[in-house]
This record gives structure tokens, C-alpha cells and sequence, in this order.
């Protein structure tokens, strides 16, 4: 059994390691801060810091392609401003392998947990009664996220104005009465195009 406090330990300093190889300063935050496991400030050299607040999401597996991670409800709250990022991390259990990492802004991931579950919920030809869990235990897994891959570059980049790069379809999935998106994401007033 994975021991689910040490996935989120090494998902957490891994995250910090790759932010500071990268000129950020990681700082973790403390247990109980809500939204926010990495604070991280980068200085360019025209002296301007960024500040960015990150919610690492930790999963492990033998086989890498069929990681998936758990987004709750607090995951797939709105932004409460433009800096607020997610790290995925996928962490094999072969220790010869290097984690694999999927950077993403809240309201990307938002979207693609009510995304993937409304659909898996709501698929035609389902007999009725067979699928019935709720959205906050939504499981979203890798390929969904895999055009963030090492896009470290995005956390460069205010939420509104980064690309989407989750697959194509759930554009039209987003648009289909049957799956949508959360009440409060803010592509509701006017879903963007990617």
C-alpha cells in the first residue's frame, strides 16, 4: 500500500528542488495553509519579483501512463488571483526514474476535474444507477495533463493569459449541456479557445 504522506512529501520537495534549479526561491509552507504548499519567488535581473503560490498534487504507480490524481472539491475551487498554480508530480516506484511534472493554473485544473467527471458520469449507454459518484472525487489521469509537462515557463505567465493545453474534445465537452463546466469557473462567461 503507498503511504500517501510520503507521496506528498516527495512531491512537495521535488517541486521545490525544480523551482529552485530554475532561479525561484521555494519556500514550503506549513500544514494547515489551504491552497498553497510552495510559496516561490523569482528575481529577474531587472529586479522585478514574482511571486506564485503552488498546490503540489503527488501520485505514485508502476506504470507511469495510468497515474491518476484525486482533485476534490477544494481542488477544483476558482483562482483567488492570478498566481495560483498546481504541480502534478508523477513519481514512479522504479527509483531509477525520474518523477514527471505537469505545471498547470488552478482554473486548468478546475476545469479538466468537472470535465473528465461529469463525462465519465453522464456517458451514453451507461445503465443508469452504475456510475454515481460525485464530482469531488473526480480522478484525473496523466494524459489529460501531458502538454504541461515541464511547462515550468507558464508560472511566468498571469492565469488568464496562459494557453490551454488540455485536450482538444473537452472544448466541446466544456460546450455540451451533459458535461459543462463547475458553477463558479470563470470560462462560464466566455469559454476561451485551444
Amino acid at each position: 500500500m503507498v503511504d500517501t504522506k510520503q507521496t506528498k512529501t516527495i512531491g512537495e520537495h521535488h517541486v521545490a528542488s525544480e523551482l529552485a534549479r530554475r532561479g525561484w526561491a521555494p519556500a514550503l509552507t506549513r500544514d494547515g495553509l489551504e491552497r498553497t504548499d510552495i510559496l516561490a519567488v523569482l528575481v529577474a535581473d531587472d529586479a522585478q519579483r514574482r511571486m506564485v503560490e503552488i498546490q503540489v498534487k503527488g501520485a505514485r504507480g508502476p506504470n507511469m501512463e495510468r497515474i491518476s490524481w484525486p482533485l476534490n472539491s477544494k481542488a477544483q475551487q476558482p483562482s483567488l488571483h492570478e498566481r495560483e498554480y498546481f504541480v502534478m508530480v508523477a513519481i514512479p516506484n522504479d527509483h531509477s526514474l525520474s518523477p514527471r511534472n505537469f505545471i498547470l493554473p488552478r482554473s486548468h485544473v478546475a476545469a479538466a476535474a468537472w470535465i473528465h467527471h461529469m463525462d465519465w458520469l453522464t456517458e451514453p449507454g451507461i445503465q443508469s444507477g452504475k456510475r454515481n459518484a460525485p464530482v469531488d472525487r473526480s480522478r484525473v489521469g496523466l494524459h489529460t495533463f501531458e502538454q504541461y509537462e515541464d511547462r515550468w515557463d507558464l508560472l511566468l505567465i498571469d492565469e488568464p493569459d496562459v494557453p490551454i493545453l488540455l485536450p482538444q474534445h473537452y472544448r466541446s465537452l466544456a460546450l455540451d449541456d451533459r458535461v459543462g463546466l463547475p458553477p463558479s469557473h470563470p470560462w462560464r462567461i466566455s469559454i476561451p479557445e485551444w
